[in-house]
């Protein structure tokens, strides 16, 4: 298995200058491999293969920086061409723009080229960087690569790469003794079929005005200007803060219910659409569901658990967990099910109830 950790990284003023220097000389090879392939395939309807050497020569800067970080990038524009055409529909790839694509490279580990020890995380080329290594590397893991970036409010991060082989328990089989059923909330973020609801703090709406007073600062500074430049890390800093309080809760849930449980269902929804429907789009973004369902996958699969997903068109809402009646309309306002066998409880609980009993199914099946 894979799994990766994100520590935070100190460099110096001499080593920020050639990490930015490998942003550029990286973005550079990307767009010019992207422009010869596209000018080639013109040409000849064939696929070119181009890889960064063949631009040393003419541009003898490129080896300022590491080569394998350099190579990296050949390897996401094969993988992006390749995606293209096995699924058209995610688009042809596009070129990156200085200040508008994600800043960051990856290098791997070849001969003991990258190690961490004791605070100190050495790179190739930029040399030994300052980490906070918040939590330790557990012994057997192998590391394989390391991803630099840099975010919009200026600091440094790392992503470490590991391999290690899975326990016993992980690559058991799947115990569903106790299962959890979990439905989506509008009000908060979820419901469990325990009955307990899992509230949504709404870190960006209590962050609104504030991030709304920096952002109008912003739009009187002069674009380009010194100011404008710490205005923007400002605003990114207030956005930052929104995006870690809200991981750190989810994470929290998340290892939390793990724990817990042996299996978790939840349902298969299109939260693209809610967003885009009944001006629900704030709340869904803020709410994080889907960040969620991701981190509670993959913490299940480390301990040998499962998450199930019901069909996107199972009638959770409408079927009462005691009888199994199905009822044929139900209006969003009615926050209670009603049903004639002498149910009565909250409409959200009741769908959790149903999702974990299909989850059940689904498992047995």
């Amino acid at each position: 298995m894979n799994r990766a950790h994100k520590f935070r990284i100190y460099p110096t003023g001499e080593q920020e200058i050639l990490i930015n220097k490998t942003f550029g000389c990286c973005r550079f090879v990307y767009n010019h491999m992207l422009a010869d392939k596209k000018q080639a395939y013109e040409e000849t309807k064939q696929m070119r293969k181009i890889t960064p050497a063949a631009y040393k020569k003419e541009y003898p800067w490129l080896k300022e920086v590491d080569s394998l970080a350099l190579a990296n990038e050949q390897l996401h524009l094969e993988r992006a061409y390749r995606k293209f055409f096995r699924e058209p529909g995610t688009g042809f790839p596009k070129f990156k723009f200085k200040h508008g694509s994600r800043r960051s490279y990856t290098t791997n580990v070849v001969n003991g080229n990258i190690w961490i020890s004791e605070g100190r995380l050495r790179l190739p080329k930029v040399g030994t960087v300052r980490i906070r290594q918040h939590r330790e590397i557990p012994a057997g893991w192998l590391l394989k690569s390391v991803t630099v970036s840099m975010e919009p409010s200026g600091k440094y991060y790392a992503s470490l790469l590991f391999s290690f082989e899975p326990c016993e328990n992980q690559a058991g089989t799947v115990r569903a003794e106790k299962v959890l059923g979990i439905d989506y909330a509008m009000q908060g973020m979820a419901v469990l079929s325990t009955g307990e609801k899992c509230g949504n703090p709404g870190y960006y709406r209590q962050a609104q005005k504030r991030l709304a007073r920096e952002q109008r600062k912003l739009s009187y500074c002069q674009k380009g200007s010194r100011n404008y430049q710490k205005q923007k890390r400002k605003v990114a800093r207030r956005h930052e803060k929104v995006r870690n309080q809200r991981k750190d809760y989810l994470h929290k849930l998340s290892f939390r219910l793990a724990e817990e449980y042996d299996a978790v269902a939840v349902e298969d929804l299109n939260l693209k659409a809610m967003s885009r429907s009944l001006n629900f789009g704030k709340s869904v973004m803020d709410n994080g569901y889907g960040s969620f369902l991701n981190m509670l996958s993959y913490k299940l699969e480390e301990r040998g658990k499962v998450l199930v997903k019901t069909d996107r068109f199972y009638p959770s809402s409408k079927k009462c967990s005691k009888c199994g009646k199905v009822k044929e309309t139900l209006e969003l306002s009615e926050r209670t099910y009603h049903c004639g066998c002498g149910n009565h409880m909250d409409r959200d609980v009741n769908a959790a109830i149903n999702i974990r009993e299909e989850g059940k199914r689904l498992l047995c099946a």
